[in-house]
């Protein structure tokens, strides 16, 4: 109480009770793939430091209230794991009193209609089609938060009731000033990651290249097998999927990232830990990638694949120290901590005086 009486004195938001809640897929923190699940930890830490009390619900190990003794991982894409997940939820959710729930699943906002809380729900993927047709239905039940301009401009007929870019703690992302002279590629192997365009373009200049990914699904599988064992061999390595510390390893001793994304991907979190470790990023410049990529300071951010090979030859124009100073400017905890405190404040007294909607837009 005594810390909450500070707070309302003018040292910062009130504290708010705050239920939180993770897809069902990954472990929160993740040990290996999973940016949603890390996003969500950070979120967490960040939340409880500013003196918050947050109640996590998810899967597996690291959380509060456990829909899931073992995450079902090798289930995805399976709607049962996600709809029983959400149903957990909702009766957890009976014993709880909270100020506001923040859910990132997919099925779970479905209950915020009957939730005492005001519901605020953070669109962590596609924002188009059936899935923009399935946010707009939510109506006034739930406060979709975007993860980036882009994607919001994407989704322009939903109403958002703000921005808030994904984050990484910067302190654990070890910085390196000299880099070795290989290209890295992180992610999941999928079409839209364009794994086996990043090896052309280590070939297009002569360099090693890394790959370092996820492929656990059946399409990561017939993409990996169709596009990018064929292209593995001399000056071509693959690692295998990387758990936070190998992860953390590659980032800070690549010459740069290779991004050469095909598809409009609302945020990119390989590109910010990159840039935390003082390593550019040359990418493609579609979705969020221009909002990230800081274009001749921190990485290039390019229009065509043929233009990416000269792009990695240049990277080493670049400052590491900015690079991660720009990531601890812009896409550190704090910062997105700061900004969903304004959100739930805003969603609350929203859901006292009338609509969140005719409150400030929150963005960080």
């Amino acid at each position: 109480m005594e810390a909450r009486n500070l707070r309302r004195k003018g040292h910062g938001p009130a504290p708010l009770r705050i239920a939180m809640i993770a897809p069902p897929w990954y472990e929160v923190p993740p040990r290996g793939y999973g940016g949603i699940e890390s996003m969500v930890a950070d979120l967490v830490a960040g939340l409880v430091r500013r003196g918050h009390q947050v109640t996590l619900i998810g899967a597996g190990r690291g959380v509060d209230l456990r829909t899931y003794e073992q995450p079902p991982s090798q289930r995805i894409g399976d709607p049962m794991p996600e709809v029983l997940h959400a149903a957990k939820v909702e009766r957890m959710l009976e014993d709880l009193v909270v100020d506001v729930v923040h859910d990132h699943s997919l099925a779970g906002p479905l209950g915020a209609g009957s939730r005492a809380a005001p519901t605020v729900v953070t669109c962590h993927g596609v924002v188009t089609g059936e899935m923009g047709d399935y946010y707009r239905a939510l109506g006034a039940d739930v406060a979709l938060v975007a993860i980036s301009s882009a994607q919001r401009a994407r989704g322009a007929h939903i109403d958002w009731v703000g921005r808030v870019h994904n984050a990484v703690d910067v302190a654990t992302f070890p910085f390196r000033d000299l880099k070795e002279d290989w290209i890295l590629w992180l992610g999941r192997f999928s079409p839209d990651k364009g794994a086996h365009l990043a090896i052309e373009v280590a070939r297009a200049v002569g360099r090693r290249i890394i790959l370092a990914g996820k492929r656990s699904e059946e399409i990561e599988h017939s993409y990996f097998e169709a596009y990018v064992k064929p292209r593995l061999g001399q000056g071509v390595q693959y690692v295998g999927e990387a758990d936070a510390e190998l992860k953390r390893e590659l980032l800070s001793k690549a010459r740069c990232l290779l991004f050469p994304l095909q598809w409009e991907e609302p945020f990119g979190m390989t590109m910010i830990e990159a840039m935390a470790c003082g390593t550019p990023v040359v990418a493609l410049g579609r979705g969020s990638v221009p909002e990230i990529v800081a274009d001749g300071v921190t990485g290039f951010v390019r229009g065509r694949v043929a233009e990416l090979p000269t792009a990695v030859e240049a990277v080493e124009s670049l400052d590491p120290a900015v690079c991660r100073a720009h990531v601890a400017r812009h896409f550190d905890v704090p910062v997105m901590v700061r900004a969903y405190e304004h959100v739930y404040h805003r969603v609350v007294r929203g859901r006292r005086t009338g609509s969140p909607h005719d409150l400030p837009l929150a963005r960080s």
